[in-house]
């Protein structure tokens, strides 16, 4: 699977979390024709639709632009009164996040966007303080936001996204994909993690990237030159033929420092054993 290929499989957990346990009657939607029709469609290097009006936790109306131009962001669509898949995906985020040594509001930023039209700022509020006490960061109360949105804004944020959802009318709740995406600081997209549980260091890692080096430090640097991120399974790879380059350069370099002070001493040695008052040549 390349870059640019629908990821249908992945919205698998969200489908079969609300319908796997419904036996579907004659003329129904099963649980395999609503995994067809969620999905991610991965849209690296997309441009986000940053003139898109939100409504923010406290209800004021935003820019979606207005939290980008400085840091890369982390963007999660989910819905805040999802009873099971969009929880596990906050709650998948905030883990990873508590074991980064970077912190929302200071290296980058986090916006939680809810793509059902009916939820409004008391809902969004209610989540930012739910989750900003779990992570605990004194900085994540600036760094961290809540949005709703109307329909056009949510479809047009969406779209650019390539996340795709659907309403089920049995079970009266949305189907969709689960996972993240990171975003450089001129809104647009690096990066799909997918599912519900995020590696620290991947997550670190392609932030790092989206920020074009700004964040980060020289061993971040370094493990990108191990490490590659693959978008066909959102994660970051060993790329051995590097590891083996870094390696050998390594041994190269410890074996010229050994020859180096092995020529030293030797030189050392033999003036040790001229006579007094000899002239070297």
């Amino acid at each position: 699977m390349k870059a640019g290929h629908t990821i249908r499989w992945r919205a698998a957990l969200a489908a079969m979390a609300m319908l796997c346990a419904q036996r579907p009657l004659a003329g129904q939607s099963t649980p395999a024709d609503v995994v067809k029709q969620v999905g991610f469609d991965q849209r690296l290097d997309q441009a986000l639709p940053l003139d898109a009006e939100f409504r923010d936790e406290s209800g004021q109306s935003v820019r979606l632009g207005q939290y980008f131009g400085q840091r890369p962001v982390v963007l999660a669509l989910v819905y805040y009164d999802c009873p099971m898949l969009c929880t596990l995906v906050l709650n998948g985020l905030t883990r990873a996040l508590r074991a980064m040594n970077f912190s929302a509001g200071e290296e980058f930023e986090i916006i939680t966007v809810s793509f059902d039209v009916r939820e409004g700022p008391a809902l969004a509020a209610e989540k930012k303080r739910l989750y900003l006490e779990h992570y605990g960061r004194a900085a994540a109360a600036r760094g961290w936001h809540f949005l709703t949105g109307s329909e056009e804004s949510v479809r047009a944020l969406t779209a650019a996204a390539g996340f795709r959802y659907i309403w089920d009318a049995e079970t009266s709740q949305f189907a969709h994909a689960s996972g993240l995406l990171v975003v450089t600081p001129g809104g647009k997209i690096s990066k799909y993690f997918y599912g519900v549980e995020y590696a620290p260091r991947d997550l670190r890692l392609g932030l790092v990237e989206a920020s074009a080096g700004k964040i980060g430090t020289v061993t971040d640097k370094m493990l990108l030159y191990c490490y590659h991120y693959d978008p066909a399974t959102g994660k970051y790879g060993l790329v051995i033929i590097n590891v083996i380059r870094i390696a050998g350069t390594g041994t190269a370099i410890a074996l010229a420092l050994f020859i180096a002070g092995m020529l030293r001493r030797e030189r050392r040695e033999r003036k040790a054993e001229l006579p007094l008052g000899a002239v070297r040549t």
